[in-house]
């Protein structure tokens, strides 16, 4: 039997998707789509390799979760293919949209099954509604509706993207590019996920189990700056010694975050190296962590912050300190607790050296079920 590669296209933005997730990161128990469809293709045949078309964001992380080869995908299926392709050493290609979860065992089989006999095998199914342009009925007998996985000669597809481009998947482009394509039966399952409730009838549902992540900061004084924390401006003579604005509360928030989320940590998103973050605003950056966490498939529920201070004193900031939290994680209060301690003057805090926070934020997998 000749070789075959699996090509898996998981780079999209979902930005048609009517779901805060994207597509790829939606859970079945605790796994994300992409890894679940992996999984699945990899039960039903002997692979000679699996590449996973990534969005570019995603790559690194997706890479650290993963056995199989993660590329960098792009904006149009086509590009992401041709990345995924410069990597392939199979003599043949089975190309799926990770979107196309559903699709049953049956129809890879049937695809599978035709390797060899074409350069190109695609699962189709007919068209039994009436169509038209507007201005008159299309002959629907002439017109099918192509799904994926779709199965094609590598060199081939090479050849053909190099000459081709603008089509929006491998039989139509197989076919411009004067190769014979034959179809099997498709199955109405084997639809593109458009709204999170097609998942529903044929995968398990997100864990529902709680993730907890811990964070720590520390700063020390420095005269002369001004002094946020929990993103509000405290009154005080001294603010951080820091990159960025040093909003020891924020930092530690977003490392517990991050840490729930399994992303790693602030000095690896915004490294203090980088001099795009030389005095920024923590408040913004944690809005891109949490924008970051939600894309990836996960919402957050709460979170616990407590200060370390001698001085200044907090407890005259801690309700709004509570309100602007809210704001800028989208949470309800309650879900937000503050606390501000003194360490009875013992050590650097003691000293009214510097500030600590400590945070621990709990996530959960976005329920998909819900719309």
């Amino acid at each position: 039997m000749p070789s075959l590669s699996l090509v898996l296209l998981a780079a999209g933005d979902s930005t048609r998707f009517s779901l805060p997730v994207r597509k790829q990161w939606l859970r079945i128990g605790a796994q994300p789509l992409w890894a679940f469809v992996a999984d699945r293709f990899c039960r039903l045949h002997p692979f000679k390799e699996v590449i996973i078309a990534a969005h570019p964001d995603e790559v690194s992380h997706m890479a650290a979760l993963s056995e199989h080869r993660v590329v960098p995908g792009g904006t149009s299926r086509e590009v992401s293919l041709q990345s995924a392709l410069r990597v392939a050493t199979g003599e043949y290609v089975l190309v799926s949209d990770v979107a196309r979860a559903c699709v049953p065992d049956a129809v890879i089989h049937r695809v599978i099954e035709k390797m060899g006999e074409a350069p190109c095998v695609v699962p189709a199914l007919r068209v039994v509604d009436t169509l038209s342009d507007g201005t008159r009925a299309l002959d629907r007998d002439r017109l099918m509706r192509i799904q994926t996985p779709q199965l094609s000669h590598a060199d081939t597809l090479r050849e053909a993207l190099k000459q081709l481009s603008g089509y929006t998947d491998e039989s139509t482009l197989m076919a411009a590019y004067g190769q014979e394509v034959i179809t099997v039966a498709g199955d109405e399952r084997g639809a593109k996920l458009t709204f999170g409730d097609e998942l529903a009838g044929c995968l398990a549902p997100p864990s529902p189990e709680a993730l907890i992540g811990q964070g720590f900061d520390v700063h020390s004084f420095e005269p002369g700056k001004s002094m946020v924390l929990c993103g509000v401006a405290i009154d005080s003579p001294v603010g951080f010694k820091a990159h960025s604005d040093g909003d020891v509360a924020l930092h530690a928030l977003m490392d517990a975050i991050l840490g729930a989320a399994g992303l790693g940590d602030i000095g690896e998103l915004f490294p203090d190296s980088d001099a795009a973050y030389a005095g920024a605003d923590s408040a913004v950056l944690l809005q891109q962590v949490c924008s970051r966490v939600h894309k990836l498939g996960f919402e957050l529920r709460g979170v616990d912050i407590t200060l370390m201070a001698q001085k200044p004193r907090l407890a005259p900031y801690k309700a709004a300190m509570r309100r602007r939290l809210a704001t800028l994680l989208g949470l309800y209060a309650e879900r937000i607790n503050l606390k501000a301690t003194t360490t009875e003057r013992l050590g650097f805090i003691g000293r009214e050296e510097g500030v600590a926070a400590m945070a621990l934020a709990n996530l959960g997998y976005y329920d998909w079920r819900r719309r």
